[in-house]
């Protein structure tokens, strides 16, 4: 089973969470890799946000489904 972009995403947010902590990135480094978590924390939030939109419409339609019973 491949991995999601979302996972692979996150996983290498962690990444660059540990690198940033560790304090040893030269300072070059640490913006190229602080830019790199900017845009992967975007696009994990875009692809959370669909997620959230998609629960909220299966919720809504199944709340339809039983009203109409």
């Amino acid at each position: 089973m491949r991995k999601s972009d979302f996972n692979k995403s996150l996983e290498r947010l962690e990444e660059i969470v540990k690198i940033l902590e560790g304090g040893d990135c030269p300072l070059e480094k640490s913006i190229e890799l602080f830019e790199e978590g900017v845009e992967l924390t975007k696009h994990c939030n875009k692809v959370l946000e669909k997620a959230r939109q998609k629960i909220i419409t299966l919720s809504e339609a199944e709340s339809e489904n039983n009203n109409d019973e």
